[in-house]
């Protein structure tokens, strides 16, 4: 039996019914977010996309604690979510949003077909799907000189980095979702952040007084050409 935490009200059909918080950050699309709910407790685990222990934690760990960094979002903004998965965080944020636009980038041909078909069924205008890695040419071309490239669960910071800088646009930004170690990471890692371009980066959090747990940000700045430039000449100078 799956554990069900203790305030969440569950259906007939197993399914448990959204938080209060949802009506707060989905507004007058809730129904569209139960949609999302309900594909991810079905289809989801049935193809794989989704653990059946998380089923009775999709709203909170999943669901809005994806749909929430959309604080950090300017309005408008075009955002690319790069080894989408089963669109997390993705397609709550399109839900949440309606005025940005956002790309999926997924390499498995199993999770775009759920993708798809998705945003097909909840009619999702402002999101599309592109089939491929990050680091590969013809997805930098589609989906490059992003506003904000997002990221939940895909690599290590360094790693992920080295994959989201080159999409981003010049003082754009990118932001990974990450766990209760992510200032560690950061300080581990940004050197490397340095090396692919990155400026100011930082931990942030988002949904407080919204959600029971916020959601933790490692934001960081793409800096302009002119400056990575600079800095690239300065290291070599050092060598």
């Amino acid at each position: 039996m799956f554990h069900v935490e203790p305030d969440a009200e569950v259906t007939d059909q197993g399914l448990v019914e959204p938080p209060a918080a949802a009506a707060v950050v989905f507004g007058d699309r809730l129904e569209m977010a139960r949609l999302y709910y309900t594909a991810l407790a079905g289809a989801g685990v049935e193809r794989g996309l989704i653990g059946p222990r998380e089923v009775p934690r999709l709203w909170d760990r999943h669901i809005l604690n994806c749909a929430v960094i959309g604080d950090l979002i300017a309005e408008g903004a075009f955002v690319v979510d790069i080894g989408s998965g089963a669109g997390l965080p993705g397609i709550p944020l399109a839900i949440a949003r309606p005025d940005l636009r956002i790309t999926l980038v997924e390499p498995l041909l199993r999770r775009t077909i759920f993708l798809s078909e998705f945003i097909e069924q909840a009619g999702i205008e402002n999101i599309t799907v592109v089939r491929g890695r990050a680091e590969q040419p013809n997805v930098r071309k589609e989906a490059g000189d992003a506003d904000v490239v997002t990221s939940r669960a895909v690599a290590p910071l360094a790693k992920l980095a080295g994959w989201s800088m080159p999409l981003v646009r010049d003082n754009g930004r990118m932001l990974a979702l990450k766990g209760i170690s992510a200032a560690e990471e950061l300080e581990r890692d940004r050197a490397e952040l340095t090396k692919v371009g990155a400026g100011i980066a930082e931990v942030l959090e988002c949904g407080v007084g919204v959600l029971e747990t916020p959601t933790v940000v490692i934001s960081a700045e793409r800096l302009p050409r002119s400056d990575r430039e600079r800095r690239a000449a300065a290291r070599a100078k050092r060598r």
